[in-house]
């Protein structure tokens, strides 16, 4: 009786499962006949909009209907620097000796000041035995000491290869390792990471920095008195120095320090996602840098001598160190360096240090409006940009009125970028906001909006995957020509594309619109998390069967990460369980990255080909609140 029950009940799920499947195949047909119906219509447009172009081009018109958005006297052909990112910065040293170029924590450096110490840093690696075409790892924060190292490591015609601090051990060794660098220098702070890992690299010099190296006397103390018991032990030896030994040995160095290096030779090493959402290389020329630098000077009208930036933005990140460095030091800026500091210093160090320019991302820029300060007590601050995530309009038009209530002209300029083509390529015009625009691209810099998988561009105002030809593009992934082949794509115009794989459109005006990544890309906090890489780190845990990582909203980082866990047979979840994956994940991932949230299921959903349905796990997030 009970077997012929059961056979009973299974009859019934079977035929629910077959109406299921007749369900989904019938919404699946009906979702192809829409797309299809949609993509002759969107043909029939595209070969308007062709024959257009053609027309407009046999007249002399050329595609490029933004250009008249520019500043006055900008064009959108422009020659760019041919020398090397250290040989564009003597030009402001030439032009402007006597300005202040840095300044950390009241400590300033003239132009002239802080050149002869870059070059003092260059005889230093030199008397180390460094040579033209090394790889050197700089682990560091905004500090004057990295801001030496990376440039002298261009002037000697070295590879810098930047990594974050935070990173976790396993990830910095990696870096290393992929770089090829054999010469290190880093944050006391962080040694122990670094002493853990270093016998499975090449490193065979390392010079050990502290934020308060550059402090004035008294700061200096202080900042010795604070730090006790926070900086690990450093046994020093003749290969681990302290950045004043190294210093020293730079003295009686006699030879050769300059390299004549190619505008076209790789410089810098920059670690991001890449299409895959592994961590990777980015492998960027002078050129790229000096291209970023001359753009953002002619797009920014704000930019020039005697001004001042705010550098909060990491020099291991491209936004920084392209955006908030080189790009003001090589139009004679004054660059207010800040290695760490908590959102509710930003408005008071807009207002201490009278800065002219800050870039920053949302979360900040809303923290800024929660500030208490004077009527006039930000009328010297002249431009905000805000990237490295989606800003809603409603958040620009508060920061935008915080920003003229106390004093500002300033309105929130949006940019957009990515690391793979050093970090800015396209940003909103003075005076003209569109909802939802990213801006315009940059001069010489072409965007094209093509449907995703294809090189066959778009319509105005349809949306497909941005790609990105111009001078600030990337040279390719480092030791990864799989990779570089996928995201530079040469097109049938002849040129080659960066595939962003983002998607957005483009209007009539050439105004662009970011709509969403095709990678699976968290912002948190202006960083990049990227879930395929931190569940390979959550599969490794001994009790992981598999794991889905998606964003989810949070009120202060724009989003976080939550790992969906199914553990192997015979693991129950409990909280010894989830303590070990925390541990787990907390050394082998940055602390930036670590998910927020860790949940168990017995089973995740999957599309009709078996993939995990990660959309459909965001859609239950987004109806649970």
């Amino acid at each position: 009786m009970k077997e012929s029950k059961l056979s009973k009940e299974e009859k019934r799920l079977l035929k629910e499962e077959n109406k299921r499947k007749k369900e989904e195949l019938k919404e699946l047909k009906r979702q192809q006949k829409k797309e299809e119906k949609e993509r002759k219509l969107s043909e029939k447009i595209r070969k308007r909009n062709e024959k257009e172009i053609e027309k407009n081009k046999r007249k002399g018109i050329l595609p490029t209907p933004f250009t008249k958005y520019y500043p006055e006297g900008v064009n959108f052909d422009v020659e760019y620097p041919k020398n090397t990112m250290v040989g564009y910065l003597l030009e402001s040293v030439a032009r402007y000796p006597d300005l202040v170029a840095v300044e950390y924590y009241g400590r300033t450096y003239k132009y002239r000041e802080f050149y002869e110490m870059i070059r003092s840093t260059a005889k230093s690696l030199k008397a180390q035995g460094v040579k033209e075409g090394d790889k050197i790892a700089i682990c560091m924060p905004n500090t004057p000491q990295a801001l030496m190292m990376f440039y002298a490591t261009n002037m000697i015609g070295a590879i810098a290869a930047l990594i974050h601090p935070l990173s976790a051990e396993n990830e910095i060794e990696h870096y290393i390792n992929e770089s090829g660098a054999k010469f290190l220098l880093t944050l006391d702070l962080v040694y122990d990471k670094i002493h853990n890992i270093i016998d499975k690299t090449q490193v065979n010099k390392i010079v050990v920095a502290s934020v308060g190296e550059s402090l004035k006397n008294i700061k200096k103390f202080l900042y010795k008195f604070k730090s006790r018991g926070t900086v690990p032990k450093i046994e020093l030896t003749d290969d681990i120095m302290t950045w004043k030994e190294f210093i020293n040995y730079g003295y009686d160095y006699d030879g050769e320090v300059a390299c004549l290096k190619d505008s076209d030779d790789a410089a810098v090493i920059l670690y991001s996602g890449g299409t895959s959402g592994n961590p990777k290389g980015i492998l960027l020329s002078n050129y790229n840098f000096n291209a970023l630098a001359l753009s953002c000077h002619l797009m920014i009208e704000q930019s020039g001598p005697g001004e001042s930036i705010l550098a909060l933005l990491p020099i291991f990140h491209g936004f920084g160190l392209g955006v908030c460095i080189h790009t003001p030091l090589c139009c004679g800026m004054r660059v207010v360096l800040v290695p760490n500091f908590s959102p509710k210093e930003f408005a008071k160090l807009l207002h201490k240090y009278k800065i002219s320019i800050a870039c920053a991302v949302p979360s900040l820029f809303e923290s800024l409006t929660k500030m208490k300060l004077g009527k006039n007590d930000l009328s010297h601050f002249k431009c905000a940009i805000c990237g490295g995530d989606f800003m809603s309009n409603d958040l620009k038009a508060k920061v935008d009125e915080y920003l003229h209530e106390h004093g500002s002209t300033a309105e929130v300029r949006v940019g957009y970028g990515l690391t793979e083509a050093s970090a800015a390529t396209c940003v909103t015009p003075t005076g003209n906001y569109r909802e939802g625009s990213i801006g315009i691209p940059f001069p010489g810099t072409h965007y094209k909006i093509v449907r995703v998988g294809t090189h066959d561009e778009a319509n105005y105002g349809e949306d497909g995957e941005i790609c990105i030809s111009g001078p600030t593009v990337m040279m390719g992934y480092l030791n990864n020509l799989e990779e570089t082949v996928q995201a530079l794509q040469i097109h049938k115009d002849g040129k080659t594309w960066l595939h962003t794989g983002d998607v957005g459109c483009m209007d009539k005006d050439g105004f662009v619109y970011f709509k969403q990544r095709v990678k699976r890309i968290i912002i948190s906090n202006g960083y990049n998390l990227y879930p395929t890489h931190i569940e390979s780190v959550l599969n490794t845990h001994p009790d992981v069967f598999t794991s889905t990582v998606i964003g989810i909203p949070h009120p202060k980082k724009m989003q976080v990460a939550k790992a969906f866990i199914i553990l192997k047979d015979g693991v129950k979840p409990s909280k010894e369980v989830e303590r070990s994956i925390r541990e787990h994940c907390e050394k082998n991932l940055a602390r930036y990255s670590l998910p927020y949230e860790y949940v168990f299921r017995d089973s995740l959903p999957k599309t009709l080909v078996g993939k995990v349905a990660y959309r459909k796990l965001m859609e239950e997030e987004n109806n649970n609140n």
